[in-house]
C-alpha cells in the first residue's frame, strides 16, 4: 500500500513538474530560433551594407582611373597633335602630309583611349558578364602603364549561374591588391590565378616585389586593406589566406563558396 501511495506521489510530481519543464524548453527554444533569426537579419544588413560600400569604392577607383588617363594618356595625346597640327608648314607639302598623317594618328589612338574609358564607366557591366571578364579588363588598365608584366590563368568552367554581388566583392578585392602591389610592392611581374571548381571560387595573386613578414606588419604598413580584404572574403562565406616574406614577394591567395 505504502508503496502505491508513493508510486501516486511520484506520477502526481512528474505530471506536475513534466509541463514546467515542456514550457521551459519550448521558451528556450523560442530564444535561440529568435536569436538566430536576428543574426540572420543582422549578417544580411551587414552584406548589404559592405556591398553599397563596395559598389562605391569601384566607382571612386574607376573616377581615379578616369582622371588619371584624361591627364596622362589622353591629355598627352591630344597635346601632341595640337603641336604636330601647328608645327604644319603648307609650303612643304611632303613634310605637311607627314605631320597631318601623325596627327591623324594620335587622333585615332586618342579615340581608341577614349573608347576604352566608356567600357571602364560600365564596370558593374562587365562584372554582369562575370568575373574573369571583369579581371581581365583590369588587367588591360595596369599593362597600360608599361611597369608589370602580368601573367593571367583562368582554371575550371564559371557556372552557368554566376553570383553578381560576391563577383562584385571578389573584383574589389582585385583592385585592392594591385593598389597595394602598386604602391608597396616594387614588384615587376604579378600572377592572377582564378580557379572554378564545384566546391567555389579560388582567387591568387603573386607578385615578385619587396615582400614583408606578415607576423610583424610595420605601423606604415598596416593601412595596405589587409584586414579589409580578410573582411570582405569572410562576409561571403570565404577564407583569405597571405604568405609573403622580406624580398620573397607576396601570395594573397582567396576562397568563396560559389555560386
Amino acid at each position: 500500500m505504502q508503496r502505491i501511495d508513493t508510486l501516486i506521489i511520484f506520477l502526481t510530481l512528474v505530471f506536475l513538474i513534466a509541463p514546467v519543464f515542456l514550457l521551459m524548453y519550448v521558451n528556450q527554444y523560442n530564444k535561440r530560433k529568435k536569436r538566430h533569426i536576428e543574426e540572420k537579419q543582422l549578417m544580411q544588413l551587414t552584406f548589404e551594407s559592405e556591398l553599397i560600400k563596395t559598389q562605391m569604392e569601384i566607382r571612386e577607383q574607376t573616377m581615379q582611373t578616369i582622371g588619371a588617363d584624361l591627364h596622362d594618356n589622353i591629355g598627352q595625346l591630344l597635346s601632341l597633335t595640337s603641336l604636330t597640327l601647328n608645327s604644319v608648314k603648307l609650303e612643304d607639302a611632303e613634310k605637311a602630309q607627314q605631320k597631318i598623317d601623325a596627327a591623324l594618328d594620335l587622333t585615332m589612338r586618342s579615340i581608341k583611349e577614349m573608347r576604352l574609358l566608356g567600357k571602364l564607366l560600365q564596370g558593374e557591366q562587365l562584372i554582369g558578364l562575370g568575373l574573369s571578364e571583369a579581371i581581365r579588363h583590369e588587367i588591360n588598365w595596369i599593362e597600360k602603364s608599361g611597369q608589370y608584366a602580368v601573367n593571367y590563368d583562368i582554371e575550371g568552367e564559371q557556372p552557368a549561374q554566376n553570383n553578381p554581388d560576391k563577383d562584385l566583392i571578389l573584383f574589389r578585392i582585385l583592385q585592392e591588391v594591385f593598389n597595394n602591389i602598386i604602391k608597396h610592392s616594387k614588384a615587376k611581374e604579378i600572377s592572377i590565378k582564378l580557379a572554378y571548381s564545384e566546391l567555389g571560387v579560388r582567387l591568387q595573386v603573386i607578385d615578385n616585389g619587396a615582400g614583408f613578414d606578415v607576423t610583424n606588419l610595420p605601423d606604415d604598413q598596416k593601412g595596405m586593406g589587409l584586414l579589409n580584404i580578410q573582411k570582405r572574403a569572410e562576409i561571403v562565406g570565404g577564407r583569405f589566406f597571405i604568405q609573403s616574406q622580406p624580398g620573397e614577394g607576396t601570395c594573397i591567395d582567396i576562397f568563396i563558396p560559389y555560386p
